[in-house]
């Protein structure tokens, strides 16, 4: 296939891509922060993607999706019969042996970075032994919580076989650690289609929560200045004006020179003008329209150079607190 060409980063970025800013944001909410950092580097940098790539990618994750589900829900050999019915056995022996190694780097890795409520649901029909077992691999912290919620009849069971493990065979681990994986389900990761860059990725940064918003950025201040900078600009837009309150608006004209606004309102459309000129003065709206009407031969370079300072005009004055940008929903502003 030609997806296979692709990294299993770039991978999950077109899976992210075709999920849509809405969903994908969604995603991002289960990815710690270094996956986060990670996926929107390479979406970010992700530009065309040919139609063919994309699909074989997409059904490939489709089919991982679909083999997980099936092997969680009806065991390894009902997975077997169905997923080669589904996908022929060729396929289906690829499917189940990509997901069999995915977490085999290293005994119960999958559990030191998973969720604490999710091992202890993985956990909580196991024998006292298999816990023991699986705790004695995962991070102290984990440990530590998982036991402290496991029935009083138990617990002291656990800790006592814990305290005894010495020796396990690799046998036994891989075993308990392959029946366990598949029941864990892992969350991860014209001729040609634009797909991705930067506008993907502010669209997605505008709806991420902002303490994400502030670790990626200065993360990525750090490795990529100007990529950092080049999404910034682009996750508040000069069109975006007409969802500012009242007096966020009247708070930025204030910091805006008269001659920006003219020019920058010189191609807008009504409804940010009318945002504008509507929040300013008599005076100083009669000045602004004076200007706009005698404006002529205006490059385009100069309108968009004025609305991007007005732009980081108001991105300076929210990151002072002095004004709130709505960031989609779920993000409404409480007066």
């Amino acid at each position: 296939m030609a997806s296979e060409t692709l990294t299993s980063v770039k991978k999950a970025a077109a899976v992210i891509i075709a999920l849509g800013a809405e969903r994908a944001s969604e995603v991002y909410k289960f990815l710690s922060e270094e996956e986060i950092e990670q996926l929107s580097l390479e979406i970010a940098k992700l530009d065309r993607l040919s139609p063919e790539d994309m699909q074989e990618t997409v059904e490939d994750f489709y089919g991982l999706c679909i083999t997980q589900k099936v092997i969680n829900e009806g065991g390894v050999l009902y997975a077997k019969d169905v997923l080669e019915k589904a996908f022929g056995q060729q396929q289906a022996s690829s499917f189940m042996e990509r997901l069999s190694k995915s977490l085999r780097s290293k005994s119960f890795e999958f559990v030191r970075k998973a969720d604490c409520k999710n091992v202890q649901m993985m956990l909580q029909n196991e024998h006292p032994q298999t816990i023991a077992l699986v705790l004695s691999y995962a991070r102290s912290d984990q440990a530590a919580q998982i036991i402290a919620e496991l029935p009083r009849t138990i617990q002291l069971d656990v800790i006592r076989r814990i305290a005894e493990l010495d020796r396990v065979s690799p046998e036994m681990i891989k075993l308990v650690e392959n029946t366990l994986e598949k029941r864990f389900s892992a969350i991860v990761t014209s001729d040609q289609v634009e797909v991705g860059g930067v506008p993907y990725i502010a669209e997605i940064m505008n709806r991420v929560d902002r303490s994400t918003e502030k670790f990626i950025f200065d993360e990525l201040a750090e490795k990529d200045a100007a990529l950092a900078d080049e999404i910034r600009k682009r996750m508040f837009v000069f069109e975006d004006i007409v969802s500012l309150d009242t007096m966020s608006i009247q708070r930025f004209i204030r910091e805006v020179d008269t001659k920006d606004l003219a020019v920058a309102l010189k191609s807008a459309n009504e409804d940010v003008k009318q945002a504008i000129l509507q929040n300013m003065s008599v005076r100083m709206r009669e000045s602004v329209e004076q200007d706009i009407q005698y404006l002529h031969n205006i490059r385009m370079r100069d309108v968009e150079e004025a609305q991007q300072k007005i732009v980081s005009t108001i991105r300076t004055l929210e990151e002072a607190g002095e004004i709130t940008i709505a960031r989609g929903e779920g993000d409404e502003i409480l007066a």
